[in-house]
This record gives structure tokens, sequence and C-alpha cells, in this order.
């Protein structure tokens, strides 16, 4: 039997354990237990992060198309304090450097994303592939798997080129389908002989309400109700297109594997003895993290979501769904396109119900019926949106194991920022977040959950998209201010690699050694950067002088 039919016949079972293996979510069911000592399996990957347009620059360089990003951030009052990811952290001329920081660490994996105009310039194949662009990447991937870090690639981290958004409207147009795949398949091309992880698109769900209902993001259009779900409804099907034929054409000869990476809070019932709320929390969950998985695991929207949006639609007089529907050929075409199951996590809220009437306006958040809440108690140490609440990513693990039919999972995503203005590199909070969510997966492991690896977000200090520099979530601080934006490891760098090299956390003596030490390392870092910064400013105000020439008198 030829490999490509034993390889469809063992995707076609897994698929049917899938379909038929998922059992339900226990709602009522919340271990907020102790801390867990232990190790994870041999062969747990320990990995970072980052995304092309948030840590490169360059973006006019070398032959680079403008990207929506590009376009969005030098409008005035898109971002914060009007910042740009123009030169960023300049990461694209900063390779080895950024692999040496890697080494030093031990990572295992390094996740980047790929910009698609830096390749093709135009979004489009046919038109122009700029070969200095391939040639970064190449290097890139060649001089990570020299150090032995394993590449995994992000094909789609929002960067959309500027064109295919002007000439066609984006992720509203189905046309994205064809041009994406084009892409993909061409990134296969080059670099899969040695790329064996590949990840089409990162959290789409922000792609999809933030580009397109809120309009906080790059394209930064507000079509309420409808434009969120069109863009999401193409990405779904792009990401299952690339799926196809990264299987029909590549991966016999690669042996490499298509997933996707999907950003989920968790949503906890207020109160977990109320039906009413255990329903809203799974809408939020459903309506969050089910809107791109359900389709890919089952081959359609979650009922909630369809039952939901259609009753709204029809009781604001539309004729159809807001939601879009899949045909028959469509839902098997999706269904079972994703070899892993890339996770995004960063925060939990609690839910209760919320009724919103039908003439409230369209939205997919008046969609959900739902209210949000915080516990004022919880950490936020950064990012307004962000409070630490290390129980939901167990929570939200388990959730996935049962939905989905116990999928392999890669935590493509988790990690704090911090907000201030002042610079300190003994970023405590940081390493208590790593510390509690790494043990609350570390829990999820152990109850069964199959997590392959973990990528902490982020490698460095970067551009955050509307908030610019005013947040910080990397490892490495990078000032910004200095013109060869110098990285600076932060005392969470020290406890990340300790967490690396025992593989989980082996007693409590020995971790509470860890924060110890690597306080101890974060303070001669705060001398050297006070050091760098007095230096910097010394310099600017001397090359500020006024220029003093000497008098003649006349002859």
């Amino acid at each position: 039997m030829p490999h490509h039919s034993v390889l469809r016949i063992c995707h076609i079972l897994l698929l049917a354990s899938c379909i038929f293996s998922s059992e339900d979510f226990d709602w009522t069911k919340n271990e907020k237990g102790s801390f867990q000592y232990g190790t994870f399996p041999s062969g747990f990957s320990w990995g970072a992060g980052s995304s092309a347009y948030q840590t490169e620059g360059a973006w006019d360089k070398d032959g680079k198309g403008k990207s929506i990003w590009d376009v969005f951030s030098h409008k005035r009052g898109k971002t914060d304090r009007n910042d740009t990811g123009d030169s960023s952290c300049d990461g694209y001329y900063k390779i080895k450097d950024d692999i040496s920081l890697m080494k030093d660490m031990k990572l295992n994996h390094y996740l980047f994303s790929i910009s698609w105009p830096r390749i093709l310039p135009s979004g489009i194949k046919t038109d122009y592939i700029n070969e200095k662009g391939i040639e970064h990447y190449d290097n890139m991937i060649n001089m990570l798997l020299e150090n032995r870090i394993t590449p995994i690639v992000t094909l789609y981290h929002w960067d959309l080129p500027q064109v295919l958004e002007e000439k066609y409207g984006g992720w509203q147009n189905a046309s994205m389908i064809n041009f994406f795949n084009d892409f993909a398949n061409l990134c296969f091309e080059r670099f899969g002989n040695r790329v064996k992880y590949w990840i089409t698109f990162n959290n789409p769900w922000s792609v999809a309400v933030e580009g397109y209902e809120t309009g906080e993001h790059a394209p930064g259009l507000k079509m309420r109700g409808t434009g969120a779900y069109n863009a999401a409804h193409n990405i779904i099907k792009a990401h299952a297109k690339v799926w196809h034929t990264y299987d029909a054409q590549w991966r016999s000869k690669q042996k490499g594997m298509v997933g996707i990476s999907l950003s989920a809070d968790w949503g906890e019932p207020v109160d977990v003895t109320n039906q009413r709320d255990i329903e809203a929390a799974e809408r939020y969950v459903q309506f969050f993290l089910g809107w791109f998985a359900t389709p890919l695991f089952n081959g359609d929207y979650p009922q909630i979501m369809k039952d939901y949006i259609g009753r709204k639609s029809v009781q604001q007089g539309l004729s159809s769904s807001r939601l879009p529907t899949f045909s028959p050929h469509e839902k098997s075409y999706i269904r079972g396109t994703c070899d892993f199951l890339g996770i995004s996590h960063f925060t939990t809220r609690y839910i209760t119900q919320k009724n919103f009437p039908s003439n409230h306006g369209n939205s997919y958040f008046t969609d959900r019926d739902l209210a949000e809440l915080v516990d004022p108690q919880w950490p936020d140490p950064g990012s307004e949106w962000l409070y630490a609440v290390p129980w939901g990513f167990r929570r939200l693990l388990s959730f996935v194991k049962t939905q989905y039919g116990d999928p392999m999972i890669y935590v493509t995503g988790n990690g704090v920022s911090e907000k201030m203005m002042c610079t300190e590199l003994c970023d405590d909070w940081r390493m208590q977040y790593f510390r509690d969510y790494i043990n609350e997966m570390f829990k999820a492991v152990k109850d069964g959950v199959d997590v392959k690896g973990y990528t902490a977000w982020s490698l460095l200090d970067k551009f955050e998209w509307d908030e610019g520099y005013s947040e910080r979530f990397g490892l490495y601080y990078v000032d910004f201010g200095s013109k060869n934006k110098p990285r600076y490891p932060k005392a969470s760098v020290q406890y990340y690699k300790r967490i690396i090299s025992s593989n989980g956390f082996p007693n409590q003596r020995e971790i509470e050694s860890w924060k110890r030490k690597a306080l101890e390392t974060c303070t001669s870092s705060n001398q050297l950067l006070a050091a760098a910064r007095r230096k910097s400013k010394e310099n600017k105000e001397h090359a500020d002088m006024p220029k003093v020439w000497p008098v003649h008198d006349e002859v």
C-alpha cells in the first residue's frame, strides 16, 4: 500500500476517534489545588515566540512591500503615541544576536512568523517573488537549526499585504483563500525541507474582531455584526486549503505538520450552580475558541453560535443569518484539517448571563448575550485586559481535550506584560506568572491532556499593536531609545531557563532558590542598563549643544 494511502487511512481513523470520543466538560468541577512538583514528559519542548511585524523593523527595506500594519500605524491616532513598527527591535538585522540569546536559554524551539509582503510584496505570487526576503528567512532557519533550535513557523501573524486590502478588501474577500494558499505553497517549497511545524494563522479571532468589527487593529474597519464573521469564514477556508495543499503535495516528502494557533481566554461561570451562568460561560468559550476550532475538528460552527446569531438576525428583519454557512462539501473539506492545535492563552473572565435585545444593534459582542467580570483581587501588572488567573489555564486545556477529541496541543503563547514608565528588569510578577501558569499546564498534562510544548510570550519586548511600545511582554528588555536597540535580560530569563533545564518543578527548595538567584542577576543588569542610559543621554546632550565658532576681528 502506498505511504500516502496509509497516511490518509490513519487520518480518517484519527478523525473518527476525534468525533466520537468527545465527552462532556464538567463546568461545576474547578479544582484550584495547591502547587504540584514534578517534571514534564521526556521530549517536552520549551520555547519562546515573536512575530514579524512586531520585531523585524526594516519595514521598507530590501524589496519588502507594505503591509496593512505599515499603513495603519502610520495614520495618526491609531496607536499609542503614534508608535509604529518601522524599526521596532531591528530583529531583521539582529538574527545572530537574538539566536545567541535563545541558545543561552537552551530553548528547544523558536516560534516566529514570516512576513507575507517581505516575500511577496504585492501579496500575489505571480507578480513578483522577493528573493532577498526568502534569503532572510533561509538564513534565520539555518542558524536556528545550527544551534539545535527547532523553528515553528507562523504563516500569518496579521501583516496582510496592503495591496490585497486595497484591491480586494482583504479578508472580507474569498479571493484571499487562493492568494494565501499560493504564499503558503511557496513557503513549503522554499523552507519545508527544514521546517516541520507550520502554523497557518495566529489568533484569527483578533484578525476578525479587532480588524473588521471594532477597528482597533489594521485594517481598522468597523463592519459591526458582519465583518468579523465574514473574515473568519474566509480565514477558516484558507486554513483548510493550505492544510490540503501540504497534505497532497508536501507531507510525504517533508513529513511535517500543519496546525493553527487559536487564542482563547477562559470563561468561568460566576455561579457554577446556576445553569444560566454555565450556559453563558460556554457561549463565551464557543464564540472565542469554538468559532474556529469546531469547524476544523467537526466541520461546522458551534451550534450555539448558529442558534444565537441566526435568531438575532431574524429578529432584526434579515432574510438570512449574519453568520455565513458552509456547504456540505466545505464541511467535509474543512473537517480534520488540524495536525496539532496551537493554544495561546493569557487570562480568564468570570461570565454571567446578560440579555441584549435585538434592537441593540448588530455586534459580535451583543450576539453572545453575556457579561464579562473580573475579580478585583486578580493581579494585573500590565495590559488592562490581562489579569493573572492561573487556574483558568488548566480549565481551558481540559476543555480542549474533552471538546475536540484529545488533540495534540502546543502552547503557542503565554506570558504577561508590564506597563510602566520606569525601567524594571527585576520582574518578579512575571516569574510568579510563569511559575503558576506553567504549573497549571503541568497539572493538565498529569490529567491526561496531550500538551507537547510550551512557548513563552515573548522573547523580546516589541511593538504591541495599538498599544505601541507602552506595554512590554519580553523576557528581554529592549532599549528602544538607543540606536542599536540593545537587549537586557530580565530576571524572568534566568527563572525560565531553570524551568527548562529542570523540565519542570523538581522540589520546593530548589524552586525557591531560582527566584532568589534570578533577582540577584537582574540587579547587575539594571546597573548596566542605567549606565548605558546615562552615556546615551550625555552623548545626546553633547550632540545637541550649539556649535560655537571663534570670532575673529575684522582686519
